[in-house]
């Protein structure tokens, strides 16, 4: 390890770091544009300190374009502390407008004016597709700009030979995600939780007087937040413009609401995005929509529109972190242009942040539009990328029951069990099975209570309708325990037999993973478990070998990143506090890490990387000197085993004695509220996604052994499914065995300790970060349908 607690590794041709990069000398523009998103600040946090700390001088540029063609006060040079305490806050602090004076060449050519002025080479857009186009555009018509403002006698030759080149890196600021290239905008998931936050709200009082909603999210040209949020929810019917519903969707909806309703469900939810068409493209709007249920069908209707409530609000965990390494890997790839690098666009793919040409992505952006236009509804639905056709044909399947004529019975049983402890999202799991196995015609087993109740017999059938209404309800309806099945092995083995079961669906954490094994074991003695078993890993822990993420985490983090703010802002209060702040997680530190980076803390201390009395020391002096500036308050994550001796008590008083008349001290267990709360959207999705698909496998592999009578004996029949970088796998336990620590329960290789050095560097530590290659841009290729969609 070096100083800073960073494994060294040895430097090679292929891998470069950071120190390897210098901004000296370099000026960066960073400015927002078109409409805002949340998590615009933590990108422009990213891009400020990322760029001061590699010797660049960073500007802001306010009111988006309309401030680059303005120039004057409008650009302003950033410091460390101009984006303190920003990360909290929605939409952009720099401002962003509409701006027709830039689309003139009049208008760009004073932009260059401005930039060239203050040596500004490198400009880092945050915004829409329009936004980057006409970064684009500026980029390529730069040279002839300083050509005429040379003959103008505005600048000299000199100025053009020394800035001879723009680079332009864009980073995608929507809350829509209506942009090809990358799985999410920043801005989609925050927006998403504003909105599952109005559904739960509206459940209630729907379910009260047997109400029908009808609810009208954002989404022009886009369908994502209403599918999502409809996958979310588990809403009646869903319009988007992608899709359009086929003719006679009239009748086809009022059935279908009037069959839920004679399910004894009290309440209809129908989600409509602004942009919904049908195939005539002539709109579809809400109140045409409650017009209709109401004439119909007489049901007491309500239209909601939730409007720019959609923009506002806290950016939620994922955004300020998605943001945050968006900005960080935006400054990199400007350190790493030359004149021949296209520009390029910062995105996600699965969970790795890749480079995509800019252009290749505007296209592809105008190309689902196109398709729109002409009709081409089945092609939009494809160009809009393997996330989008995925939760299309998952909201199909889980929304709309076949009649029971149309479901041809397997004839097999499978048990869904719950193992461990709760977490946020087991139960959209559940229901996603539930119903995704009645569809393929088996018959759902519910085990209540874990391995135990699974030993004493506490089993029962379970219909479609008995799971409605269980995508937004947290902790395990089933009920779940830690109990392992070793000790109970000869009554399991009975009762799978009592109840024939032909394949199991373990959701669950680390226990679910170590019962999975004892299983595996005991195929020898009994029999019984010679059936296929799957696992789904829920955990707030997120330590489960095999999968990137796990149901329940992104909950967690959501909570710990709220109340670390509510925190801070009792620190700014009294002034020169530090708050040390102690995390769940066992000996894995996903929570405390991310944690950290997404409350924009000062230090995570954490099991996978061993610190001593030294680390500490030098953490109080950071903070110490971070007292003498503006920003007065510090924070500081410790995951509850990240080491036997510093406990948290045994830091609160180091910082309390070390820090004597320069800060005082707090501090603050977060404890089971962690594992507590509604679901967040991405659990609910990622839960009802990852169980799906989980079914759809166990299905395959009874199909196979259908009146063979056979015995699945293989190590490959018993398998975790998980997520790894970009996308689902299903990996035998057996194998994952030697990737596990099983003393301190976590995968001995995390992909998540390399954004370490992110939080580090984004609090004025010295780390070694490892960036990518410098001519590493992916291009954006249509995917075909052989692949499985990654969440």
């Amino acid at each position: 390890m070096d100083q800073d607690g960073i494994p060294s590794t040895p430097r090679g041709s292929l891998r470069q770091f950071l120190e390897q990069l210098s901004g000296a000398g370099k000026a960066i523009g960073v400015l927002t544009s078109g409409g805002d998103a949340q998590g615009m600040n933590a990108a422009v946090r990213a891009v400020v300190r990322m760029g001061i700390y590699v010797g660049a001088k960073v500007y802001f540029i306010y009111e988006g374009y309309q401030g680059l063609v303005d120039g004057g006060s409008n650009i302003v040079e950033a410091d460390w502390e101009s984006v303190s305490s920003i990360l909290q806050v929605g939409g952009t602090i720099i401002g962003s407008a509409r701006c027709k004076a830039f689309r003139t060449r009049e208008g760009r050519l004073s932009a260059a004016y401005n930039l060239v002025k203050l040596g500004i080479t490198n400009l880092c857009v945050i915004g829409g597709d329009g936004s980057l186009t006409g970064a684009n555009i500026f980029r390529e018509e730069w040279s002839g700009l300083l050509d005429e403002l040379a003959q103008n006698g505005k600048i000299d030759k000199q100025d053009v030979e020394k800035h001879a080149h723009l680079n332009v890196v864009g980073m995608v600021g929507s809350i829509d995600n209506d942009f090809c290239g990358t799985d999410m905008t920043i801005g989609t998931d925050s927006a998403l939780h504003r909105i599952i936050e109005v559904v739960d709200a509206i459940m209630t009082t729907a379910q009260s007087h047997q109400r029908t909603f009808v609810l009208e999210v954002m989404g022009r040209h886009c369908g994502y937040l209403a599918l999502v949020s409809g996958l979310a929810c588990g809403a009646d019917w869903v319009f988007l413009p992608e899709s359009p519903p086929e003719e006679g969707w009239q009748e086809t909806m009022c059935i279908k609401l009037s069959e839920n309703r004679a399910r004894k469900k009290r309440l209809n939810i129908i989600i409509v995005a602004e942009g919904a068409i049908d195939t005539q493209n002539k709109p579809i709007t809400s109140e045409q929509i409650k017009e209709l249920v109401v004439t119909q069908l007489g049901y007491d209707t309500r239209v909601t529109i939730l409007g720019h409530v959609q923009r506002g609000g806290t950016p939620s965990a994922f955004d300020r972190i998605l943001a945050s390494r968006m900005g960080v890997e935006a400054v990199v790839a400007l350190l790493q242009a030359t004149p021949e690098t296209p520009a390029c666009v910062v995105s996600l793919s699965g969970n790795q942040a890749v480079r995509v040409p800019l252009v290749e992505c505007v296209q592809m952006t105008q190309d689902v539009q196109k398709a729109m236009d002409e009709r081409r509804f089945k092609e939009a639905v494809q160009l809009r990328g393997r996330s989008f056709e995925g939760n299309l044909n998952t909201y199909k399947l889980l929304a709309i029951k076949k009649p029971d004529s149309q479901i041809q019975k397997s004839g097999c049983n499978v048990g869904i069990v719950n193992v461990g402890a709760p977490a946020a999202g087991m139960n959209a799991a559940v229901r996603s099975a539930v119903r995704m196995g009645i569809s393929s015609g088996h018959r759902m087993l519910a085990v209540y209570d874990g391995f135990e109740g699974f030993a004493k017999g506490q089993i029962k059938e379970i219909g479609w309708s008995d799971v409605g209404g269980w995508t937004g309800q947290g902790g395990s309806i089933l009920g779940t325990k830690r109990t392992l099945p070793g000790k109970y092995l000869e009554e399991i083995a009975a009762q799978m037999h009592a109840h024939s079961i032909n394949a199991l669906l373990i959701i669950g954490g680390f226990e679910a993973y170590l019962g999975l094994l004892e299983l595996l074991a005991a195929r020898q003695k009994h029999e019984e478990f010679c059936v296929p078993m799957v696992m789904v890993p829920a955990t707030v822990s997120n330590n489960v070998p095999g999968s990137d993420f796990s149901i329940g985490a992104d909950t967690a983090l959501n909570t710990i990143t709220d109340t670390c703010d509510r925190i801070k802002q009792s620190a700014s209060g009294t002034k020169r506090r530090v708050f040390i702040i102690e995390t769940m997680g066992g000996y894995c530190g996903y929570l405390a890490n991310m944690g950290a980076l997404a409350a924009g803390a000062d230090a995570a201390y954490i099991f996978e990387e061993p610190f001593d009395i030294r680390d500490l020391q030098a953490n109080v002096e950071h903070l110490t000197e971070k007292m003498k500036t503006t920003i007065q308050r510090g924070l500081v994550l410790r995951n509850e085993s990240c080491s036997e001796n510093y406990t948290t008590d045994f830091i609160y008083q180091l910082y309390s004695e070390e820090g004597k008349g320069v800060f005082d001290c707090r501090k603050n267990v977060l404890g089971h509220m962690q594992q507590g709360g509604a679901p967040s959207p991405f659990d609910r999705n990622f839960g009802t996604k990852i169980s799906a698909r989980a079914m759809q496998w166990l299905t395959t592999k009874l199909k196979e052994a259908q009146g063979k009578g056979k015995r699945f004996v293989t190590d490959d029949s018993i398998c975790v499914l998980g997520i790894c970088k970009r996308n689902l796998l299903f990996q035998p336990v057996a194998e994952l065995k030697k990737e596990t620590d099983f003393e301190h329960r976590i995968p001995k290789e995390q992909w998540w300790l390399k954004l370490r050095p992110l939080m580090k560097i984004l609090a004025k530590y010295k780390a070694s970060l490892e960036v990518s290659d410098a001519g590493d841009i992916e291009h954006v290729h249509r995917r075909g349908h052989g692949e499985p969609a990654a969440i």
